[in-house]
């Protein structure tokens, strides 16, 4: 049940149409596993944990680096050389210590997917390996549980919800995996695209909104534009075809 405290840290979300006291106790009972505690896993788990969500499991087995810190911003200068996954556990809980947060040492593959996917309600993908998000898409729909997917590239990236099962999975989407050599990356094209990811998982979880299921939403951060492509499910996939 919402008590005082939380009616008094949730209360600017709490007046927003629809939301009210049912949307924060179904924030509270979700459960939402980040995959990647980087340039996008920073502002996903950063939102999601001021607005509540009562479980959040974040997985990276990466360390911290200095060259993480222009866009990773879970993390600064006395995380250097920590556990992603440390780190951001640290950060989360100084920021909402209401809530439950997991961080879990491991790297994303198909050895570690059934018990990184266990037990939650969304995932969210923060990874930078196409090969990695494939495994991640296989096993969003054979779980069937709703996927929010985001990737980044310099001034922008793009974003979209897989629901439960696919129809169309990131198979659909992307067949081809793409040129991962040299990518550069902005700081603040990751905060927009995570954030948004973020506001995906909270469309979902309450039901408000219209999430971005079968639409692609592609950010230009250098040309300050955002256009959304119409996406079909293959029903030849290998995946959820």
């Amino acid at each position: 049940m919402i008590n005082n405290e939380d009616r008094k840290r949730y209360h600017r979300q709490l007046s927003i149409d629809q939301w009210g006291e049912a949307g924060q106790e179904k924030i509270r009972n979700a459960r939402v596993s980040i995959i990647g505690a980087g340039g996008l896993g920073s502002p996903v788990s950063l939102y999601l944990a001021a607005a509540g969500v009562g479980r959040i499991r974040i997985i990276d087995h990466d360390r911290v680096e200095l060259s993480n810190l222009n866009r990773q911003i879970l993390h600064g200068e006395p995380s250097i050389g920590v556990s992603k996954a440390v780190s951001a556990r640290e950060r989360l809980i100084a920021l909402n210590s209401s809530i439950s947060i997991e961080s879990l040492e491991a790297e994303f593959s198909d050895a570690t997917a059934d018990g990184c996917c266990s037990e939650t309600d969304i995932l969210v993908d923060c990874l930078d390996s196409f090969s990695a998000r494939r495994t991640l898409n296989y096993w969003a729909v054979k779980k069937r549980i709703p996927l929010v997917h985001a990737g980044i590239s310099g001034w922008g990236g793009q974003i979209t919800v897989i629901p439960p099962g696919g129809k169309p999975c990131l198979e659909c989407i992307f067949p081809q995996a793409p040129d991962q050599n040299n990518i550069s990356v902005l700081g603040a094209a990751a905060g927009i695209l995570g954030s948004m990811e973020a506001l995906e998982v909270l469309k979902l979880i309450t039901g408000i909104g219209d999430p971005l299921i079968r639409r692609l939403l592609i950010s230009d951060g250098l040309a300050a534009d955002y256009r959304e492509i119409s996406l079909q499910a293959d029903p030849d996939c290998s995946v959820c075809g």
